[in-house]
């Protein structure tokens, strides 16, 4: 599934906590395979529901491989006039071959839908464990964060941009490693253009994208200030009782740190210098690596789990 340079740095990488794995063959499903349907696997549990369909267990018949089946069906497809993205996301995220980006190892169709086939995360959503525990620790906020700054970074090398990072569009594997999974509203620039498309999640907007103005890589630098604050508080940071109030806030950047729980004051200043509204005055991704912040608790975090 992954090149050995990938593996090398999975393992380098210790998670927060370590759940017990399930029981999988290390055999990756053919992916060259041209012709899959569902009767090249058996159909297990659904493991989540999605807008257009629903996300199940399976195992492929052949290797035994676990993987994860996203369910679409057409008709969902052609009401909502969703061919074009469709074929985006599974393209996209199919070129993609990152230790923190969830594989889409193929996918196939019949009369009634489509059917990716995923990377199993046995973790579930981030959402879920954070609902689960109200907030991080500082420790494992961080050790997210540098995780997705990384596998962003990788994206932005490619040309991608992501454009809805949010805790549940992000995974954990068997062993808490954190995965980018759902690749809907991302996009493919050329050179050095910029988008129109306002998109993503009300509380993870940019100021650019409320605004209507274009907008490039930075969309996602905001959407890792936003996501760091909600780690850590539990909540996003410019979360209203209305969609105008939320927006009113968003364009004033009106970020308060509440009392409880207690967050360090580096904590605080890369959360304050991610949500900028001028778009070429945030962090870069490789300033947030460096950030004194996401050093010191990245690195206690691996530390704490020798």
């Amino acid at each position: 599934m992954t090149s050995s340079s990938s593996q090398t740095q999975i393992q380098s990488q210790k998670p927060p906590r370590k759940p017990q794995p399930p029981p999988i063959s290390t055999t990756t499903p053919t992916t060259s395979k041209l012709n899959w349907s569902l009767n090249d696997f058996e159909i297990g549990k659904p493991i989540g529901r999605g807008k257009f369909g629903r996300v199940y267990l399976a195992r492929e018949v052949q290797s035994k491989y676990i993987v994860a089946l996203k369910v679409i069906f057409k008709e969902q497809i052609g009401k909502h006039g969703l061919h074009r993205q469709l074929r985006r996301e599974m393209e996209i995220q199919s070129s993609l071959h990152h230790p923190n980006i969830l594989r889409l190892h193929g996918w196939f169709h019949d009369d009634l839908r489509v059917v990716l086939i995923l990377e199993y995360a046995h973790g579930g959503e981030l959402y879920r464990q954070l609902r689960k525990s109200g907030h991080f620790s500082e420790p494992q906020a961080a050790y997210y964060i540098a995780s997705l700054t990384r596998a962003l970074a990788y994206c932005h090398e490619k040309h991608v941009i992501h454009r809805d990072i949010k805790p549940e569009n992000l995974l954990l594997d068997h062993e808490g490693h954190l995965k980018i999974a759902d690749f809907g509203w991302s996009v493919q620039l050329k050179s050095e253009s910029k988008r129109m498309t306002m998109c993503g999640t009300l509380d993870y907007l940019a100021p650019e994208m409320v605004d209507n103005q274009a907008h490039d890589y930075a969309v996602d630098n905001w959407t890792l200030g936003v996501l760091c604050y909600e780690l850590l508080y539990g909540v996003p940071p410019f979360e209203a009782e209305s969609q105008r109030d939320t927006f009113r806030r968003i364009m004033k950047v009106d970020l308060s740190f509440p009392s409880t729980p207690t967050v360090s004051a580096e904590a605080k200043n890369l959360i304050s210098r991610l949500l900028v509204k001028d778009s070429t005055k945030r962090l870069s991704l490789k300033e947030i690596l460096e950030h004194p912040w996401v050093v010191k608790n990245a690195e206690n975090t691996v530390a704490c789990t020798n």
